[in-house]
């Protein structure tokens, strides 16, 4: 029998998890209800150049993900008593995502030069790519405003917040879409149109529900000092580093596949869906760990911080094994809803073992993730990323690329493991080094 403070421990874990899975699966279903609707517009090129279009936006959106990352551990290191500390977070994180939203716009055209080069020439589809990015970029300011504002919710352990945000947006984006492209007959812009229309509208939903969580305390509006948008700006700049790092192994993965293939490309998006369900559940458990983890080191407490750590330990465990469990006894059920493809099924048997193995060893790097979030260590989150990205990924893609599309998911299982050791390496070096350890220092 658990002891009643441990038992607290977990449901207040699992509290916080539970909302950001939930939201976590509401969001394929907007892409679902986009996809209808632009497939029943009469060529395949406006969902074509829809998909390269929202593909660019969200992938400058992703890289520019370090904004809730960092605003969450700074969120949840805020002391709670102090109003004024928690209003700094939003000032700074606002400020800083407006500055990098004009930054964007002023760039916008050469991002979608360098998106559609990419892509290629493809005649009708480029125009529509090019319709709907030259609506959706105007989008910037509010997209990143609301990774800083749900990343300060979050570190607030306000997560049921972010999941009624996360509905509402999607509930806005669906109807406005609809209304856009069968109202007004504005097609593929349309689309865009109703994602933006949610964008906005969700900006308003987040400052709503801060302000709702700061009512009945004290606090001034203050433009923040040089000292602490230094620190942020530091923060930023590693986990920007993180990111990039991280979206080239898994670019590296899709566009090398390409090269072998279309079966083995088809073979990639598959696996990729199964790591994106594995991301619902394991993501859910590292940003409830970044809270608690945050709020641990705000308060200099120490042994509350392992704790939290084990905590989310023990849950990213089991939710790890479930997830092998599932793909074990359904993995030839979930195959068949994603592709109906003979070819493949057959394929899938050689990856099979893969796809058992990437819940267990991925878990511990996202569970970790979320502990160093929380510290806001940064640079440590930068250099375990390069180092098994330039040390552990390229050269186990290389060392057997002899195996043709295999070597690139070994070199991926890899490049999972390694992140996972050196963060959790580092963690266990500093914490048996207490109380000189750096895990409460600087970022």
């Amino acid at each position: 029998m658990l002891a009643p403070q441990t038992q607290l421990r977990h449901k207040r874990l699992l509290s916080i998890a539970f909302p950001l899975i939930v939201a976590n699966i509401t969001t394929p279903l907007l892409g679902l209800v986009d996809t209808a609707i632009l497939g029943r517009m009469g060529g395949l090129h406006y969902l074509a150049g829809a998909a390269v279009g929202s593909l660019i936006i969200t992938q400058l959106y992703w890289v520019c993900g370090f904004l809730k990352m960092s605003i969450t551990g700074l969120s949840a290191q805020a002391d709670p008593t102090r109003a004024q500390s928690k209003v700094n977070v939003v000032v700074q994180g606002v400020l800083a995502s407006i500055l990098l939203a004009i930054v964007i716009l002023l760039l916008n055209p050469l991002i979608l030069k360098a998106g559609l080069w990419f892509v290629g020439e493809q005649g009708l589809t480029n125009q529509s790519t090019v319709d709907y990015f030259e609506t959706r970029i105007w989008g910037a300011p509010a997209a990143l405003t609301n990774l800083v504002l749900i990343g300060w919710l979050v570190g607030q352990q306000l997560t049921r917040s972010v999941l009624i945000i996360q509905v509402f947006t999607n509930i806005i984006n669906i109807i406005a879409s609809l209304v856009f492209v069968y109202f007004f007959d504005w097609g593929v812009t349309g689309v865009a149109a109703g994602t933006l229309v949610a964008e906005y509208a969700s900006v308003v939903m987040c400052f709503s529900l801060v302000v709702k969580a700061l009512s009945g305390q004290a606090y001034d509006l203050n433009l923040p000092n040089l000292a602490s948008l230094l620190r942020l700006a530091s923060l930023n700049a590693n986990i920007f580093i993180r990111n990039l790092a991280l979206q080239f192994t898994l670019a590296f993965v899709t566009l090398i596949g390409v090269g072998y293939g279309t079966e083995a490309a088809a073979m990639n998006a598959i696996l990729m869906q199964f790591f994106s369900l594995i991301a619902l559940g394991l993501d859910g458990i590292a940003n409830a760990v970044e809270s608690l983890v945050g709020r641990a080191k705000g308060q200099k407490d120490f042994v509350s911080l392992k704790k939290e750590v084990n905590t989310g330990l023990i849950w990213s465990s089991i939710i790890a094994l479930l997830y092998t469990t599932v793909f074990y006894v359904f993995g030839d059920e979930i195959l068949r809803l994603l592709s109906n493809n003979e070819d493949l099924f057959i394929l899938f048997e050689d990856y099979h073992v893969l796809v058992l193995l990437l819940p267990l060893v991925s878990h511990w790097c996202f569970l970790f993730d979320g502990v160093y979030v929380g510290l806001t260590a940064g640079k440590t989150m930068r250099n375990t990323m390069l180092i098994s990205t330039l040390c552990v990924f390229l050269p186990t893609y290389y060392l057997n690329n002899s195996s043709g599309n295999m070597a690139l998911w070994l070199a991926l299982l890899a490049f999972l493991a390694s992140r996972g050791v050196l963060l959790w390496g580092d963690y266990y070096l500093n914490t048996r080094r207490y109380p000189h350890t750096r895990l409460f220092g600087q970022p």
